[in-house]
């Protein structure tokens, strides 16, 4: 009896301690609450590549559910009910939490301003903090959003999970859209649960994320009145079975099969970033290419002549390859008659200028298929990088000195598309950050699916950063959306053959000069997500809607009713 009464007194004791944080968290004001909104994202920044560690997530979304809970408090409101100075708390709130996240996991974008710092050094403070304090501004229109679905009782957890979901998928489309590191992300970084991408993609994983990760701070709900399951951890906990049951079976029953007669050889150079652009060195770099490419992995092996295909990585060469047959030649000479596909430049005259005046020529980041010394094929990249690629706004910017960091004009391409290469089945190319846009990596117009993913990048920007970790997380998850193997080649790293479930198969690790051989997988038979883009998706949030609403009908049983008592 003594042992049973001492294990209750210790479960009472932990239940005020987690009431006690909670509290301090919801009754929290001025900078010590934008403080600890501050903290809690710079934590969840943890569950993102290369770190991995998922449970760090746990610390942002229980934060974020008390403090739009303190929303509420602080302007003396009941739950249920919301002004414009507790939609301003909220938001306040979650500007500063997603600072803190998107400051540690987008810390690495200063690193491409230094490549030529002489130029855009100066511009360090924008990328390092400018961009996340933009990015903020979603998450704290996701707190506002939840404060007007804010009820009483455990259920609000809906509504923050319906409030983070929307405005993530805003981040993901406003101003031709930048899904980095959404909170879907950790869950991705699981692969059991990464395969409900598969269903919902990564905007359903955002919301399954909320609900997963800041169900633990409804316990103190619970703890109150002596009990300890709440609806919102009963829906977590079913959530959370049902993704880790469905990515089991689905991992359980995959097979990786592969495409017969093709062998494909990816060259990783390691290029440095600062030479990669000067054309003088051109000659230099394709020799590199070669050589590298034609090198035996073993003795008694033949080089480029074991691979049936050699892929190069984004933006090759310093130079127009179509203007320069001697390269060309070359290419010929070591690859034989084998297909060479590779990014490059280029150009193409604009035929569409009035008579008389000058015709100004396109140029484009490309990918194009090379064979017996010819472009037979080539797709242009048509999702370009803000301030990378163009200058957006640039009749307002460009006076001011604001200029975008690739050398060259880059004109948009038409896509997605599919690309066509000799003895390969057709592909979804996708050049450089086109690969972290969830339902754009295939075009759908004519029901012809491709049947892999051709991600070719030069991450040689972000050095030796986290940046290429996570941009591979986010190429992998596109995979498991589509149900399609993938392919990924980078100048410094990480290239990697990857089948449609999101398991790395073969891979080159960052930093590192090499080649990577293997065979090419097998398609899966199509995924939810791939015959209905965002259907679950969306079936999803308007659920969280629903339970948000129903919350409201579930009485005052929530924490915030005991933080307005001052308890």
């Amino acid at each position: 009896m003594a042992q049973t009464t001492s294990i209750a007194t210790r479960e009472r004791a932990g239940a005020r301690t987690e009431l006690s944080l909670a509290q301090r968290i919801i009754l929290s004001e001025g900078w010590t609450r934008r403080a600890v909104a501050f903290l809690a994202g710079v934590a969840g920044a943890l569950a993102l590549a290369p770190v991995d560690f998922a449970p760090a997530m746990l610390v942002p979304m229980c934060v974020s559910l008390w403090l739009v809970d303190g929303s509420a408090a602080a302007t003396g409101e009941n739950a249920s009910g919301f002004t414009r100075a507790s939609l301003r708390s909220a938001a306040g709130a979650g500007w500063w939490l997603g600072f803190g996240y998107f400051l540690a996991g987008l810390w690495w974008l200063g690193a491409a301003l230094l490549v030529e710092a002489d130029q855009f050094a100066w511009a360090l403070p924008l990328a390092v903090i400018g961009v996340p304090a933009g990015l903020a501004i979603f998450t704290a229109l996701g707190f506002a959003l939840a404060r007007l679905l804010w009820s009483p009782g455990s259920l609000r957890l809906f509504a923050l999970a319906a409030g983070l979901g929307a405005s993530e998928w805003l981040r993901g489309h406003v101003l031709t859209g930048f899904p980095w590191n959404d909170f879907g992300m950790a869950l991705a970084s699981l692969p059991v649960f990464a395969q409900t991408a598969s269903a919902v993609g990564l905007y359903g994983l955002d919301v399954l994320t909320v609900v997963v990760f800041a169900a633990p701070a409804t316990l103190v709900d619970g703890a109150r009145g002596g009990r300890f399951v709440t609806p919102a951890i009963v829906a977590a906990l079913v959530a959370l079975s049902v993704s880790g049951a469905y990515g089991a079976l689905r991992l359980g029953l995959a097979k990786t099969e592969f495409v017969d007669g093709v062998r494909l050889r990816l060259m990783q150079p390691n290029l440095p970033q600062d030479a990669k652009f000067k054309p003088e060195n051109g000659p230099d770099i394709l020799r590199r290419y070669l050589e590298l490419s034609d090198r035996p992995i073993a003795p008694g092996r033949a080089g480029a002549a074991d691979a049936t295909h050699v892929v190069w990585p984004e933006s090759a060469f310093p130079f127009i390859l179509s203007r320069e047959p001697q390269a060309l030649a070359q290419i010929a000479g070591v690859m034989g008659g084998k297909t060479l596909i590779t990014g490059a430049a280029r150009v193409e005259e604009d035929r569409a200028a009035p008579p008389g005046q000058k015709r100004r020529s396109k140029i484009f980041n490309a990918i194009q298929v090379v064979q017996d010394g010819k472009i037979i094929a080539a797709y242009d990249k048509s999702h370009l990088v803000p301030f990378g690629e163009y200058l957006p706004l640039a009749e307002l910017l460009g006076p001011l000195g604001v200029t975008h960091l690739v050398p060259g004009v880059w004109d948009e391409g038409t896509g997605p598309r599919r690309l066509a290469a000799p003895s390969l089945p057709l592909a979804a190319p996708l050049v450089c950050y086109e690969a972290i846009f969830p339902g754009e990596a295939t075009t759908r117009d004519d029901g012809r699916r491709p049947e892999w993913l051709l991600n070719v990048t030069n991450d040689g920007w972000f050095g030796m950063t986290s940046g290429p970790y996570q941009h591979l997380a986010q190429a992998r998850l596109r995979a498991i959306e589509e149900g399609l193997p993938l392919v990924r080649v980078a100048n410094t790293g990480i290239s990697a053959i990857v089948d449609p479930y999101g398991r790395i198969l073969e891979h080159m690790p960052l930093g590192v000069e090499g080649i990577v051989d293997g065979r090419l997988p097998k398609a899966a038979t199509p995924t939810p997500f791939a015959r209905h883009p965002f259907l679950w998706t969306l079936t999803l949030w308007l659920s969280t809607i629903i339970f948000a609403a129903a919350g409201r009908f579930s009485g005052p049983r929530g924490f915030d009713f005991v933080a307005r008592a001052g308890a």
